[in-house]
């Protein structure tokens, strides 16, 4: 799959299906984006889990947070990524060692090379986009 543009039904498909999602590079701080998507995830009825090595062992929006994925006790359903895309490929190689579904990496996040093992490895990918952005867009509503 090219990822330059992603058909509606693709992110519909991934969007719809996933329940619990590990939101690496959570940050406790308000005003940080992946604070607010993590908040927005909750509101719109998913399972957001913070991931954030320096905030390991505290709450981030009522959760706890973990190190690495490899911490977290139950199924994760997609990994949305919020680190530069020179970090993104060790985010995607733990989220494949798991077991997730998707992978998604924030605006801005590009790993081509990270994508494409994400994909031999059975997972769904999706690049440089951002779910509270695609899931108002595509009007899918709350859980």
């Amino acid at each position: 799959m090219q990822h330059d543009s992603y058909p509606d039904g693709y992110l519909r498909d991934i969007l719809t299906s996933v329940r619990t999602v590990a939101v690496v590079g959570a940050s406790p701080r308000p005003q940080r984006p992946s604070h607010g998507v993590m908040r927005f995830l909750q509101r719109h009825g998913y399972r957001a889990i913070p991931v954030n090595p320096f905030a390991a062992g505290g709450d981030i929006l009522e959760e706890r947070v973990y190190g690495r994925l490899a911490e977290i006790e139950e199924p994760v359903d997609m990994v949305d990524i919020f680190r530069r895309s020179a970090a993104a490929g060790a985010a995607v190689d733990e989220a494949i060692a798991i077991g997730a579904k998707a992978i998604w990496m924030q605006l801005g996040v590009r790993d081509d090379a990270a994508a494409a093992r994400a994909a031999a490895a059975g997972l769904k990918v999706v690049m440089d986009r951002c779910p509270a952005i695609e899931i108002p867009r595509l009007g899918l509503a709350p859980r």
